[in-house]
C-alpha cells in the first residue's frame, strides 16, 4: 500500500506546537527557480507554506502558491488530502502571509515542485498523529490505521479525530523515513474534482486585489510618461486640485501621483495635469526600427546552442536550399485585473495587500523603498485576475510603497487597462533565419538563428533526428521594458521551428505528421506518444469537407504537447479555427479537470496570439490602448476545443505553459494546406495578406 521514502527528503519539514493547541508542520516549497529543486540542508531553514491541525478538529493548510485561476489551490490541497488521509473539503485553505524566501509562482512549476515534499509532510502528519494515538491507547502502532480524519484501531474498535492527538502529535519529531502511498490506492489524486474557490468567485466571495479595502484609505493613480524612459521635468498641478476630493498630488519617479477618495476623482484630477516630461532616445524607436536591427543581426554569428555534422558542408553542396525568415510581434499580456497594490506604510512596519506571482520580489521591492527590515514586512497575496507572467514584475509594488512613503495615508494604487497595455513588461518581438535543405526525400540538414532578447531565445528544443542540425542564438537588447508571457520564449521558437518543418514536410513530399514520427523514432517516445494521441483524436487526414488540418508539437515546462488544428480560410483572407484537438503528456495528473481547463484555456491564449495580438511602436510610443485595438478572440471566434492527457506514471511536469506553444504554427500549418499560402510574420490576420 505504500511506498518509502528517502530521508534524505527530512530538510523541509519542521514541526511545533499551534497556537491555540494542535499540530503545526511547517514546510518549504520550492518556487520557481531553475536551480535547485531543494533547499541544501546547510541552509537556514525558512518554511513557506504550513498544515494546522487544531485541538477542534480544523485542518488549515497555509499555501504560498499565487491562485490566478490555475487551480493551484485545489490540486495541492488534493496532494495534502491524500496523504493525510482526510476528505478534500475537510481542508481549508488560506494564503501564507508572505516573507522574505517565499518564492514565486510561474514556470509552470507548482505542482512539479509541491508533489514530493508536501506528501512527505501530509504522510508524515499522518504517521505523527498515528503514533500520538497509539501511545494514548498503548497499543502498537501497526496496529492502528487512518481513515478519513480519524484513527482507528481495528482491534479494540477505538477511534480518534486527529484534532484530540493533535497536541500530543505536535511533541514528536518529524518521522525520518515515512511510507508514501502507491499511486493504486489514491482515492482522490487522478480524480476530476471542482476547484474549492469556484462557488466563492460565482458569489463574488474571493478577494482580489483590486477589492481590497483598508481603514483610511486613499486612492492613487499615476501620470505616466508618454515614451518609455521619459522623465518629469515639472509639472502644474494647479487645476488638478480644484478637483473635490483631492489629497495629494506628488512628484515620484514613475509620474505624478495624484492621491484622492476614489478612483473616479483621482482619474479626473490626473487629466488636468500639465506634466513637461523628457526627451529620450528611444522616442525614435519604431517596428521598422526594430526590425532593421534584427535583420542586420542576423548576419553576425550567435553562440551556438546545438551543433552537431556540417550543417555547412550540406547548405554549400545544394542547389535547393529552403531558405526562409519569420518574425513574431511584442505582445502584452492584458489581464482582466489591473495592477494594484494596497500599502500600509508606518515607521516601524509595512502591510501590503497585493496580487502578485512573486512575494519574494515584492518584499523586496519595499524594503528597497522604505529601508524597512524584511521582518517588519508583511505581504498578503491576494487572488489574481489573471497572471500569465506579467505579476512576476512587481513595479507596481515599488509605486504603491513609493507614492505611500511621500503621504501620511495607506493607500490603494489603481492602474487601467490602458497603462497595462501601454506601460507593461512585453513578450518580446522575435526573428529567426531557418534553412534546410531535404535530399531524396529525407531532412539532411537544418539551420536556425534566432535573435531576439535572452528571454526569447534560450530553451529551443528541436528533438529530430536530423543529421546536420545547428541553432544558434543572437542576443539583442530592446527599447521596451520585456518579461515573462505564458511560455516565455517556447511560443516564439515553436511557431518558427514547427512552422519550418512543415515547409521541409511539402519539400520532401511527405505527410507532415509521417514526416515528424519518421524524425521522432530516436527522441524520447513521450515526443511520438502525444503526437499520436493527437493526431488519432483529431482523425488526421480525414478533415470535413470546406476544411484543413494542420499539426504541431513541442517540449517545454517538462512537458509534451501537441495540436491538430481544423481551419478554414475564406476568399477574403479570413482564416477560421473550427475545431483544435489537443494532447499533453504532463506525467502524473493530480486534477483532470484542471489540466484540461489550463490546456484549453492555453489553446485560447495562443489562438488570440497568433491571429490578432501584437503591439506596435510608434515614436517610442506604444500605439494599442484598449481592447478595441489590442484584440482578443470573442466568445463566437472560440473553436470547439478537445484536451486528450497522455496516461502516466511520471512524477508531474507543466501543464500552464506547455499547450501555448505549439497552437501557432498549428493554425500556420492548417492555413498552408488550406491555401498553399505561408504565414512567417505574426499576426496571422495581417501575416496571411502579405504571403
Amino acid at each position: 500500500m505504500s511506498e518509502p521514502i528517502n530521508s534524505s527528503r527530512r530538510t523541509f519539514l519542521k514541526v511545533s506546537a499551534a497556537l491555540g493547541g494542535g499540530l503545526m508542520l511547517g514546510l518549504y516549497l520550492p518556487g520557481c527557480s531553475r536551480g535547485d529543486d531543494y533547499p541544501k540542508p546547510e541552509n537556514t531553514f525558512t518554511p513557506n507554506a504550513w498544515i494546522r491541525i487544531g485541538f477542534d478538529n480544523t485542518i488549515t493548510f497555509m499555501i504560498e502558491r499565487a491562485e490566478m485561476g490555475q487551480g493551484v489551490i485545489t490540486s495541492l490541497s488534493m496532494i495534502l488530502a491524500e496523504e493525510l488521509e482526510v476528505a478534500l473539503d475537510a481542508i481549508q485553505t488560506e494564503f501564507a502571509i508572505a516573507r522574505s524566501g517565499m518564492g514565486s509562482t510561474g514556470g509552470s512549476n507548482s505542482i512539479r515542485l509541491a508533489w514530493e515534499p508536501l506528501r512527505v509532510a501530509g504522510a508524515s502528519a499522518r504517521e505523527m498523529l498515528t503514533r500520538a494515538a497509539a501511545d494514548t491507547w498503548q497499543v502498537p502502532v501497526n496496529e492502528c490505521k487512518t481513515d478519513k480524519g480519524q484513527v482507528l484501531h481495528p482491534a479494540s474498535g477505538r477511534s480518534v479525530v486527529y484534532g484530540e492527538v493533535a497536541a500530543l502529535a505536535a511533541t514528536y519529531p518529524v518521522p525520518d523515513d515515512v511510507a508514501l502511498k502507491k499511486p493504486a490506492d489514491y482515492r482522490l489524486i487522478g480524480q476530476p474534482t471542482t476547484t474549492l474557490d469556484s462557488l466563492g468567485k460565482v458569489k463574488g466571495e474571493v478577494v482580489f486585489g483590486m477589492d481590497m479595502v483598508i481603514p483610511g484609505m486613499k486612492i492613487a493613480v499615476l501620470a505616466r510618461p508618454p515614451v518609455f524612459g521619459a522623465e518629469v521635468k515639472s509639472f502644474d498641478d494647479s487645476q488638478a486640485k480644484t478637483v473635490a476630493g483631492v489629497y495629494q498630488i506628488v512628484a515620484v519617479d514613475a509620474g505624478v501621483a495624484v492621491i484622492a477618495d476614489s478612483f473616479p476623482v483621482a482619474l479626473k484630477a490626473r487629466d488636468l495635469l500639465q506634466i513637461r516630461w523628457s526627451k529620450t532616445a528611444d522616442a525614435k524607436q519604431d517596428d521598422q526600427a526594430i526590425a532593421t536591427l534584427y535583420r542586420q543581426g542576423l548576419a553576425e554569428d550567435g553562440e551556438e546552442e546545438i551543433d552537431r555534422g556540417d550543417v555547412d558542408a550540406v547548405l554549400k553542396r545544394s542547389s535547393s536550399v529552403i531558405q526562409t525568415i519569420y518574425e513574431t510581434p511584442f505582445l502584452a499580456h492584458a489581464p482582466m485585473e489591473p495592477m494594484n497594490c494596497t500599502i500600509d506604510l508606518k515607521a516601524d512596519g509595512c502591510e501590503v495587500w497585493v496580487p502578485t506571482q512573486h512575494q519574494s520580489a515584492a518584499i523586496d521591492a519595499v524594503k528597497s523603498v522604505t529601508g524597512l527590515s524584511k521582518r517588519n514586512i508583511k505581504i498578503h497575496p491576494t487572488f489574481i485576475g489573471g497572471g500569465f507572467g506579467r505579476r512576476l514584475k512587481v513595479d507596481y509594488v515599488t509605486e504603491a510603497a513609493t507614492i505611500a512613503k511621500a503621504t501620511d495615508v495607506p493607500i490603494k494604487l489603481m492602474g487601467t487597462l490602458k497603462e497595462s497595455i501601454q506601460g507593461g513588461f512585453y513578450r518580446p518581438a522575435n526573428m529567426g533565419e531557418l534553412k534546410g535543405v531535404v535530399e531524396d526525400g529525407k531532412l539532411s540538414a537544418l539551420s536556425a538563428s534566432f535573435i531576439g532578447p535572452r528571454s526569447a531565445t534560450t530553451g529551443v528544443d528541436i528533438p529530430y533526428d536530423i543529421p546536420n542540425l545547428r541553432y544558434q542564438r543572437i542576443e539583442r537588447d530592446l527599447p521596451l521594458p520585456t518579461g515573462a508571457w505564458r511560455s516565455v520564449g517556447a511560443s516564439q521558437n515553436a511557431f518558427m521551428l514547427e512552422s519550418f518543418v512543415d515547409e521541409l514536410a511539402h519539400a520532401a513530399g511527405e505527410d507532415p505528421l509521417s514526416f515528424r514520427l519518421q524524425l521522432l523514432e530516436k527522441a524520447s517516445p513521450r515526443y511520438r506518444g502525444v503526437l499520436a494521441l493527437a493526431a488519432e483524436k483529431a482523425n488526421w487526414g480525414h478533415p470535413p469537407a470546406g476544411r484543413s488540418q494542420g499539426v504541431a508539437l513541442y517540449h517545454s515546462f517538462r512537458s509534451w504537447a501537441a495540436y491538430v488544428v481544423e481551419a478554414s480560410v475564406s476568399p477574403a483572407n479570413k482564416i477560421t479555427v473550427h475545431r483544435i484537438v489537443g494532447a499533453i503528456d504532463c506525467g502524473r495528473v493530480v486534477n483532470p479537470d484542471t489540466v484540461k481547463a489550463q490546456v484549453e484555456g492555453a489553446a485560447i491564449f495562443a489562438l488570440t496570439a497568433a491571429l490578432k495580438g501584437e503591439i506596435n511602436l510608434d515614436n517610442g510610443h506604444v500605439v494599442q490602448s484598449n481592447y478595441h485595438d489590442y484584440r482578443l478572440l470573442t466568445m463566437a471566434e472560440t473553436p470547439e476545443i478537445e484536451v486528450h492527457i497522455v496516461s502516466s506514471d511520471e512524477a508531474p511536469t507543466g501543464v500552464g505553459e506547455p499547450g501555448v506553444a505549439p497552437l501557432a504554427p498549428a493554425v500556420a500549418n492548417a492555413v498552408f494546406a488550406a491555401t498553399g499560402k505561408r504565414i512567417r510574420k505574426l499576426p496571422m490576420e495581417s501575416g496571411l495578406l502579405s504571403a
